[in-house]
């Protein structure tokens, strides 16, 4: 249950960061939310709705891992949670540290509590 509710959450995120990236990048609630200034974020607007689309993705297969059969549910879940783990740990690295901790730490959680319990 716990890990249902916990992947579930996971994807509402990503959902969000969908939002974000892809129709207020360019907004002031996105310029805020990402430390952008107008010019900027009007010079990497198509890029940010690509990567809202990949958050996108990430999402529908979170929502894909609850409404599977249990026989492929799990692995559905480990793969997308696991591509959620890695995109944070990259963006951490890359843009900022503080992707670690909204995306990457929870997908962490979320793989060792639909794993173990």
């Amino acid at each position: 249950m716990l890990g249902t509710i916990l992947v579930a959450l996971i994807a509402v995120l990503h959902v969000y960061i969908l939002v974000l990236e892809m129709f207020l990048w360019d907004k002031p609630y996105g310029l805020k939310a990402f430390g952008n200034t107008p010019e900027k974020a009007q010079l990497t607007k198509v890029l940010a709705q690509n990567q809202g689309l990949y958050n996108g993705f990430l999402a529908a297969g979170l929502f894909w891992s609850l409404c599977a059969p249990e026989t492929y549910a799990l692995a559905l879940a480990n793969f997308f949670l696991g591509c959620v783990l890695v995109a944070g740990i990259y963006g951490g690295l890359t843009a900022s540290k503080k992707i670690i901790y909204i995306q990457a730490v929870p997908a962490l959680l979320a793989l060792i509590v639909v794993n173990v319990f």
